[in-house]
């Protein structure tokens, strides 16, 4: 699994695919954060980081698929997936591998969006005078998040050989599972199902770790369905193999 893990990280480190990921997110983040007159942090009148953490999630379910689109799909049309099932290594192993390497891309980068909360700390008046309890689960909450969606797109690309079919099927169910079942949810026609139907929300879980309250619940229902989403690629690969 370590071995699948630095070839992966190793690959995309020494691509261009990964630094223009990592400069998109910051770039879009960081013109919605401070630029846009709608959304810039220093028209709010007080330091919140609520702009980043509300729009990130549309922006990694976009980006995390172009990380994850070709892990599968193209060792499947090349057949070198094939090759590598073969070797003296598990199926759970070869998907666990790939998960922690797209993963970690993934938190390479959020990280750097440390420094908009250091600048908010810092022209907060009086200094310092920022909800961090909040900013914690967010970012909890956030890189939580981000391992749901790699899942997601992990998936997605061992459905398919085409790398475009599984940017497009991640993305939307990236979307389906982070806020379109909260919105059916918000349908007058459910009646007593609404309730389950937004616990199964995504973005409920979220915005309840946005709180600053690590609820066990929310992350025990993130871990879970990274769990159920990894064991569906693993059982589809392995009626691939």
């Amino acid at each position: 699994m370590l071995n699948i893990f630095w070839k992966e990280i190793s690959e995309y480190l020494s691509s261009l695919i990964a630094y223009v990921v990592i400069g998109v997110f910051l770039t879009a983040l960081g013109l919605l954060m401070w630029v846009f007159p709608e959304t810039n942090v220093l028209d709010y009148g007080y330091a919140d980081m609520g702009t980043l953490f509300t729009m990130s999630p549309f922006v990694l379910m976009f980006l995390i698929p172009a990380v994850t689109m070709k892990m599968f799909s193209e060792e499947l049309k090349t057949g070198s997936f094939e090759i590598l099932a073969v070797k003296p290594v598990s199926i759970y192993d070869i998907v666990f591998g790939k998960y922690l390497a797209s993963w970690s891309i993934s938190i390479i980068a959020i990280l750097p969006t440390g420094v908009y909360f250091f600048s908010l700390y810092q022209l907060a008046n009086p200094k310092g005078n920022i909800d961090i309890a909040g900013v914690t689960g967010s970012y909890i909450g956030l890189i939580l998040l981000a391992s749901v969606f790699t899942a997601i797109g992990l998936l997605a690309s061992s459905l398919t050989k085409n790398q475009v079919i599984s940017f497009v099927l991640a993305a939307f169910l990236s979307f389906l599972l982070f806020t379109g079942i909260n919105s059916l949810a918000n349908i007058n026609v459910w009646s007593d199902l609404s309730p389950v139907l937004s616990g199964l929300s995504i973005e409920q879980h979220y915005i309840s770790l946005s709180r600053g309250v690590l609820d066990s619940r929310d992350i025990i229902y993130l871990l879970s369905l990274n769990a159920i989403l990894l064991f569906f690629t693993s059982l589809n690969l392995k009626w691939q193999r």
